[in-house]
């Protein structure tokens, strides 16, 4: 059976089954009183047929569990009064694992793939649990006999749970209850009903059973976590609640989030408060940006029917207005400001001493019940012959060296195509540099789908940027980078930006054996293998955006706070991400690429740019707004955005899929006009008028004819 086809046969074959088994009434032997009345004549029965009995009944225990018929109670009592204690437990064991085990399959067959289509993100996590626990879960649910069963293969059905595993602990987790009725089946006269079996009493002694698995759990995680410690000694007293190191994003949030809650904080940073972001990241290229595009705007404007002025860029004013832009943002991030807001601020370097422990410039020590590590990332430098004597420079060390120069470079490489290579080749081109962006791959941005790659690919050839594709650094002569097709790029200033790596080395994280590689190993709880050490931000992974580092704090944060009362298991289920380029493109959940890969069930809906009204009279007309939506549902599964403000634009988007709002509702509600974020709204029109009812519009254009006559 294959297909829809298959999937039809078997359903009809067990709703028949199910249709037969009522019409005829089957139901009627299956009651304690019939048993009571065939019980000799099934005992004599079974002394001169042996194998056609115990056949017979095992394949009829099999056919009720598997089609989850009411009455498998009843026969575990036959098989009792019948076969006895051992036999009957026995046949009942493996005909009960067997039809749940059939139960298990026709509804992973029949369901699992329209469950997956439906619920994407709910069946991964759903899931990811299961792969983890599945087997603790599903011995609970067996072993307490007030869940029914049927629905228990059902649920199991539809997730990844493989079927070996599930008729194993299904057999070990349903043998107490079979004994138990069995055993209850040798007596049956003195049986009125069920209830007599499952007593409060007994139904209470299961579910202390079905702790068991529970309890086993945490017991192993307790030992886990002993051994974790084993050699070294716990101090009896802590200087603090929590340790913070590094104060970028991820570690102000932490330290916020626990002075507000009224914890003992310490936050330590050995560079400047603000980590990358505020001092070589976000805001200075953010600055630098805007004053690229301004330039950009001047040099086009007679495009908006004013004069064109081609007037040079005094760079050094450039660099002023960024470094302005960081001191107006800085005090947010301050020491002062965190030390009002009653977090004692440090300035040094945190080394982990021993999983309580952490040392400043290796000597103060300051002992915490929970340490959270946010130390943040740097710039990837590839192993390219000759560029350490180039003089290179990376996202990081570009706004010191270039601070003091009255002009921007004339000749000008960026090395890598992903938002960061994108951002500073555009800002510079625009500002008068000769760039040359090199990139290794077949296109920019590779996490994007590829026609926004071509899309800003065309922006940035369109601004002046030398895009040499798929061509790789062989090596560095003096100021030259030579590729692999022989070329020679001379430049004055080189850029390398082709990722950010994890900045974990130097934190004594090697001598307590905290696992790493690219990045630190946490768990969904963001723990490290010591259960008090947490990871946020760059060094935890997987994505390395300020906001992403922010959103992790939260649950790093009340964990390590409160973990032992309740733990929060972080969500990325919807993150937005931008590259503000011009136009930028942002994005949240999924794009076609990222579906594909995941065998996601999508349909694409897309409104251009390029007749709103907004876009149209500012000149950015230019982009459009995609959107992947569940097939035959207005949810939303992702959104990619090249637009003017696209960062804003996508706003509305992230709140929506956060919070289960569909196509129908965001087409339902009132834009301002002219606004660009009309085009979402008419991106879901767009999604509407491909769905409209051709034939009750037709029935209505007969109304509409009929009345003019």
């Amino acid at each position: 059976m294959k297909g829809a086809g298959g999937k039809f046969a078997l359903l009809l074959l067990i709703v028949a089954a199910i249709v037969a088994f009522f019409l005829f009434d089957l139901g009627r032997f299956l009651t304690i009183g019939y048993l009571r009345e065939q019980q000799g004549a099934l005992a004599g029965l079974l002394a001169r047929e042996p194998v056609l009995v115990i056949g017979g009944f095992f394949v009829a225990y099999v056919a009720v569990t598997a089609l989850s018929l009411p009455g498998a109670a009843i026969m575990t009592l036959a098989s009792g009064a019948v076969f006895g204690l051992m036999m009957g437990t026995v046949i009942v064991s493996f005909a009960s694992a067997i039809g749940a085990a059939l139960a298990f399959l026709s509804a992973r067959y029949l369901l699992r793939d329209w469950v997956k289509a439906r619920f994407p993100s709910a069946v991964r996590s759903v899931d990811a649990g299961v792969a983890k626990d599945g087997n603790f879960y599903l011995l609970t649910l067996r072993l307490i006999p007030i869940f029914p069963f049927f629905l228990v293969n059902l649920a199991m059905g539809l997730t990844s749970m493989r079927l070996v595993p599930y008729f194993v602990v299904s057999q070990i987790g349903m043998l107490a209850g079979t004994i138990v009725f069995v055993n209850a089946g040798t007596q049956l006269a003195a049986i009125e009903s069920t209830g007599d079996i499952l007593s409060p009493a007994l139904i209470g002694s299961f579910a202390l059973l079905g702790m068991f698995p529970l309890v086993a759990k945490w017991a192993i995680d307790a030992w886990k976590r002993r051994n974790v410690y084993a050699g070294w000694t716990k101090p009896k007293h802590f200087d603090r609640n929590l340790i913070v190191i590094g104060a970028g994003a991820g570690g102000l949030v932490t330290a916020y989030i626990a002075a507000t809650v009224k914890a003992k904080v310490t936050l330590i940073e050995k560079a400047r408060m603000g980590g990358d972001c505020l001092n070589t990241g976000c805001v200075p290229s953010k600055a630098l940006i805007r004053s690229a595009r301004l330039a950009h705007e001047m040099r086009n404007a007679d495009a908006y029917g004013l004069t064109a002025a081609d007037t040079p860029v005094r760079f050094a004013s450039v660099m002023a207005r960024v470094r302005k832009a960081i001191r107006i943002i800085e005090p947010a991030d301050s020491i002062e400001r965190y030390t009002e807001l009653g977090v004692d601020v440090r300035q040094g370097h945190g080394t982990l001493v021993d999983p309580w422990t952490v040392a400043i410039d290796g000597g103060e020590r300051l002992t915490a019940r929970a340490i959270v590590i946010a130390a943040g990332g740097e710039p990837q430098v590839p192993d390219i012959p000759g560029i350490k004597e180039s003089g290179y420079l990376t996202s990081d060390t570009l706004w010191d060296a270039l601070d003091e120069r009255e002009a921007v470079p004339d000749r000008l490489v960026v090395i890598g195509g992903g938002p960061i290579g994108c951002e500073l080749a555009h800002a510079f081109a625009r500002l008068g540099s000769n760039v040359v962006q090199v990139e290794g791959g077949a296109r920019i941005l590779p996490r994007e789908d590829a026609e926004v790659s071509a899309f800003i690919a065309d922006a940035l050839r369109a601004d002046g940027v030398d895009l040499r594709l798929g061509e790789q650094a062989q090596r560095i002569e003096g100021k030259a980078l030579m590729l692999g097709n022989d070329t020679t790029v001379p430049f004055d200033e080189l850029i390398v930006a082709v990722g950010r790596t994890a900045r974990i080395e130097g934190y004594g994280l090697e001598t307590l054996g905290i696992e790493t590689g690219k990045t630190l190993q946490v768990d969904d709880f963001l723990r490290t293998r010591f259960p008090n050490i947490f990871a946020v931000g760059d060094v935890a992974g997987p994505y390395q955006f300020t906001h992403f580092a922010a959103h992790q704090a939260w649950f790093a944060a009340v964990n390590a706070l409160f973990g032992r009362f309740r733990t929060f298991r972080a969500d990325y289920s919807v993150l937005p991400w931008v590259t503000f380029t011009d136009p930028e493109v942002a994005h949240v959940g999924h794009n076609e690429q990222s579906a594909l890969e995941g065998g996601i069930a999508y349909e694409v809906v897309r409104y251009d740019l390029s007749h709103l009204d907004r876009a149209v009279a500012e000149g950015t007309n230019a982009g459009f707004v995609k959107l992947l939506v569940q097939p035959g549902k207005d949810r939303i599964l992702g959104a990619t955005i090249v637009a003017h403000n696209a960062g804003e634009m996508i706003a509305e988007f992230v709140l929506a899929m956060k919070h289960g709002i569909g196509l129908n509702k965001i087409l339902g509600t009132i834009k301002a006009y002219p606004t660009m974020a009309e085009a979402n709204k008419y991106a879901a029109g767009e999604w509407k008028k491909a769905r409209k009812p051709e034939r009750v519009l037709r029935l209505i254009e007969r109304y509409h004819d009929w009345m003019r006559t």
